[in-house]
């Protein structure tokens, strides 16, 4: 008979093993969450200001974010890899495995920051004249993007950091770093875009500009703590040289997030084409929604981020009933929060729009924009979540089928057929379809996934025995 390990010499479990679920999942999402809130609100201060130079600087912003998108999609696709594969070793107790990992994800940032400046380079100018060709939009879009592509570093590096924090359960740090980077943005905004204290005023590139040092204080943030406080990963200069294999673990487990995004971008591209075949207007609209669906949409990505170490680490160890709790509830959080947006954007949507020197043409368009697309709402919060999981338990491809059914088959059509009706209401209805489409997939996704992991523990078991 087996015996116990004295308590003064037996390994500390995990809270992620052990904790109470909806403590862990409260304590790990949280931090996440408002930090994410406190990125939400400075997009969307940040169109707020440029809204006051002009409707064409914000629709020349609005029309720049399908590249902005990509870069995002990029660094989180390496992000979410990096958290999941890392908290995975870490239920394994595979320390040295975890801390490869994470240097890993560093090497992949800095590579893909190389690729952003390029195209912050040679092609922002050529991207923005496929959408349009009023010359004045043309030029705002153009100088606040270069800007954004040619100091994206700060973007990797922060994300990044704050993925491996996560992957150890310290997400109260990821809530300092954001929240830094987020209120430096906030703060520098109306100085660099409208010359206060001394400063020039430098219009679009202003606020181009206070976003990139935000990102940049924000990643030196997250760098220095991971140095200082994460005891579970340690970041070793060694472990930079090139390893394809764990490269491609990274890759394998993140390009379904990466891919997600980016399918994103090429729908807002095509989408806004569709609208500025209205107007220009609607293209403004269509950028305002974006900002303010992000006060909506982000605390359900950063619960996610709180859930996923989670599920990934009781993955390793093995521990189907926790993975299944984790998941109910972070899908019942994620339904009431989508919910409370849906109120707001249904009796608000006037209110929100005047936030953005709204035109009484932009406020006609808007307001039924705002309240036909939010029917979704609630269902997309089921279908995030669900895509969380299937990612954390490594059947990353399914979310990614699911994301590409959604965008291209089914609300890219659904917009380009309803625009054919000459009425610009209808176009909206493209987002509920396109949602019921991607609920009917992940139930089937999830239920196959499910049915695997099950299969899988059991063999576990019975080679134990």
């Amino acid at each position: 008979m087996s015996q116990k390990m004295p308590a003064a010499g037996r390994p500390q479990e995990n809270r992620m093993g052990s904790m109470p679920i909806p403590r862990l999942l409260i304590s790990m999402a949280a931090p996440i969450m408002i930090s994410m809130m406190i990125q939400a609100l400075y997009n969307v201060v940040d169109s707020f200001f440029v809204a006051k130079i002009s409707e064409n600087a914000l629709t020349g912003v609005s029309l720049a974010f399908p590249v902005q998108n990509l870069m995002m999609s990029v660094a989180l696709g390496i992000g979410v890899g990096v958290n999941a594969l890392c908290s995975r070793s870490l239920g394994e107790k595979d320390q040295p495995g975890a801390e490869r990992i994470a240097m890993q994800g560093m090497l992949m940032a800095v590579l893909s920051f190389l690729i952003f400046l390029l195209l912050g380079l040679f092609a922002v100018r050529p991207f923005m004249m496929s959408q349009t060709d009023i010359g004045e939009i043309v030029e705002y879009g153009a100088e606040y993007l270069r800007i954004c592509c040619c100091c994206s570093i700060g973007v990797f590096i922060q994300i990044i950091n704050e993925r491996i924090l996560q992957s150890t359960g310290r997400t109260l740090c990821t809530m300092f770093t954001q929240g830094t980077g987020a209120i430096i943005n906030i703060i520098l905004d109306p100085i660099f875009i409208f010359g206060l204290f001394g400063c020039p005023a430098m219009g679009v590139r202003g606020a181009a500009v206070a976003t990139v040092i935000g990102q940049c204080c924000a990643a030196l943030f997250a760098l220095i703590l991971n140095l200082t406080l994460n005891k579970d990963l340690r970041l070793r200069v060694g472990n930079l040289l090139p390893r394809l294999r764990i490269m491609g673990r990274i890759l394998f487990i993140g390009f379904p997030s990466m891919a997600m995004m980016a399918i994103s971008s090429v729908m807002i591209f095509f989408l806004n084409r569709i609208l500025l075949g209205f107007s220009a207007t609607a293209a403004a609209v269509f950028g305002v929604y974006f900002k303010l669906q992000s006060f909506v949409f982000m605390p359900i990505f950063g619960m996610n981020n709180g859930m996923v170490p989670i599920i990934g680490y009781n993955y390793g160890a093995g521990n189907l009933e926790r993975i299944n709790k984790t998941y109910r509830l972070a899908v019942l959080y994620a339904i009431g929060i989508m919910c409370l947006g849906l109120l707001l954007f249904q009796l608000e949507a006037d209110w929100l729009l005047t936030l953005f020197e709204a035109s009484p043409e932009m406020l006609a368009m808007g307001v039924p924009a705002l309240r036909i697309i939010s029917v979704h709402f609630p269902l997309a919060g089921f279908c995030i979540v669900t895509s969380s999981l299937l990612q954390a338990l490594g059947r990353s491809m399914y979310s990614l089928y699911s994301s590409i059914l959604r965008q291209l088959g089914a609300l890219l059509p659904a917009a380009w057929l309803l625009s054919l009706s000459g009425n610009l209401d209808l176009v909206w209805l493209a987002y509920p379809i396109s949602e019921l489409v991607s609920l009917l997939f992940c139930l089937l996704f999830r239920a196959r996934t499910m049915r695997g992991v099950n299969q899988e523990f059991l063999q576990r078991q019975g080679a134990a025995v």
